[in-house]
């Protein structure tokens, strides 16, 4: 009868553990990643792509590649990115060993007295037989044993923990990748944008040339009664305007300087640069935007999302485990005994012990529950963020490619327009001369050329920018 006892309240303990390992569904998010097949739209399809070319061949000026390759050495939120895959490569490592059985050594001592009126404490007060006399009072414990404890990963709780860890190690990888990306292109855009500035600054200090040049006449013109005074104070003032312009771009240039050197990771200094060939957009290489689909593979923020879906995913099935029993083996062996004088005597002091339990969740599974559906929502968080970075990429390519061409027929029409204003600048200053032109004609061409070509230079500084973001957008720079 006892026995059939034992094996009912066996039974009735696993059905009832069975009972509690009922997991709720949940529907997981599938991922949808379905690209254009070009970007146009003009029924192209050339797989030549700019992201495969490394930073160094496709940024060919040499003082722009110094200051890139200082700043992948030193620069300071590169670095911190650097620390948390160090963080992420440690957490692969902790959790490879919740998975392993973890072995240690314990040692004890200590003493207790226990009360004559109960049976152990009677026992305690008998004749040791060894050494004829009563044991001590309080009764002395020493020992040290070599212990062990292990979970039976059955449900593959832990190897999933760890192969999540792994991914995230691997998307904090890619992360850094994309940092890259960015940082390469950043410090890019404002090395061009300081060599727009120094254009700009020649620009103006001809134009003040000019004006002086203009003002200095209209002043002999005055003194032959030709032009009256106000003449003279307008043309004065235009000199004014344009030579206070001059300070304006060298702060802006000072600035520039250094936003590259706190990029570069490095205390402010001048920025060794280009002098020449800014207006011929020689510097970088023609557009070759390939096809959509390159993205999933070239875009380092794309494949960070995807090692997070994956991550997730087995996010999911740890939590739930959580729901199933889990089996844990403990085991100790080593030496016990009320007298240092006895502790390594054996077998009469060697003590061991092995157990085995089986643990199943009955009451209150709310908090594993709400974790399970957390793991769920996260997954369905990924993919949409996945959906996300790819349309978001897809879009910067588009709007860099339509930019790059529109600015392009931009440049055309304002070169245009910078040379019928220099043209007119040479015609109005000759019929100011011959007295068939008013100085007002004089002053608003000047100011319409020195508009004009500081527009122009900003358009070709934008197409500059173009390139340089469409690398960026295509997935460049990283490698």
């Amino acid at each position: 009868m006892k026995r059939k006892h034992k094996i009912y309240t066996l039974l009735l303990s696993v059905s009832v553990m069975v009972e509690g390992c009922h997991v709720p569904k949940i529907v997981s998010q599938e991922v949808k990643a379905d690209l254009p097949e070009e970007y146009r739209g003009d029924g192209t399809a050339d797989t030549t792509n700019l992201a495969n070319i490394d930073w160094k061949s496709y940024f060919n000026d040499p003082y722009l590649g110094n200051i890139i390759d200082t700043a992948l050495q030193h620069n300071q939120e590169l670095l911190i990115t650097m620390q948390e895959i160090e963080i992420s490569a440690n957490e692969v490592s902790a959790r490879k060993g919740e998975y392993l059985p973890s072995v240690g050594v314990k040692v004890g001592a200590g003493a207790e007295k226990r009360s004559e009126n109960t049976p152990l404490g009677a026992m305690e007060r008998q004749v040791d037989i060894r050494e004829g006399k009563e044991n001590p009072e309080p009764m002395p414990e020493l020992g040290v044993a070599l212990v062990a404890n292990w979970e039976v990963d059955i449900w593959k709780k832990l190897r999933n923990a760890t192969k999540s860890a792994q991914l995230h190690y691997l998307s904090s990888i890619e992360g850094k990748n994309f940092m890259v990306t960015n940082l390469v292109a950043e410090i890019a855009r404002s090395y061009y944008e300081l060599l727009t500035l120094d254009e700009q600054e020649r620009i103006i200090q001809q134009n003040i040339k000019l004006q002086t040049q203009a003002y200095d006449i209209v002043k002999v013109q005055k003194a032959a009664t030709r032009v009256n005074e106000l003449a003279v104070k307008k043309f004065e003032a235009e000199l004014l305007k344009t030579q206070s312009l001059q300070y304006e771009v060298q702060q802006k240039i000072v600035e520039t300087e250094n936003k590259l050197n706190y990029l570069a990771g490095v205390y402010p200094r001048h920025i060794e640069r280009k002098q020449t060939d800014f207006a011929t957009g020689s510097g970088l290489m023609s557009l070759a935007a390939g096809i959509p689909s390159q993205l999933l593979t070239n875009r380092a923020d794309i494949r960070q999302v995807e090692l997070e879906i994956a991550a997730a995913n087995l996010d999911i099935k740890v939590a739930k485990a959580h729901f199933y029993p889990s089996i844990g083996i403990s085991a100790a062996v080593g030496y016990q005994a009320f007298n240092p004088a006895y502790l390594l005597k054996t077998p009469e002091s060697l003590a061991y012990s092995l157990f085995g339990d089986l643990m199943a969740p009955l009451v209150n599974k709310n908090a594993i529950k709400a974790e399970y559906k957390n793991a769920n929502a996260k997954q369905i968080q990924a993919v949409y963020t996945y959906e996300q970075t790819i349309l978001n990429a897809y879009v910067e390519v588009a709007n860099q490619l339509a930019g790059y061409q529109n600015i392009t027929q931009s440049i055309h029409y304002k070169t245009k327009q910078v040379e019928v204003l220099d043209q007119s600048i040479n015609i109005a200053n000759d019929l100011f001369n011959a007295a068939h032109a008013e100085y007002m004609e004089v002053l608003m061409t000047q100011r319409d050329a020195l508009e004009s070509k500081m527009d122009l230079v900003e358009s070709q500084r934008d197409q500059y920018m173009a390139k340089v973001n469409l690398y960026r957008a295509l997935g460049g720079g990283w490698h």
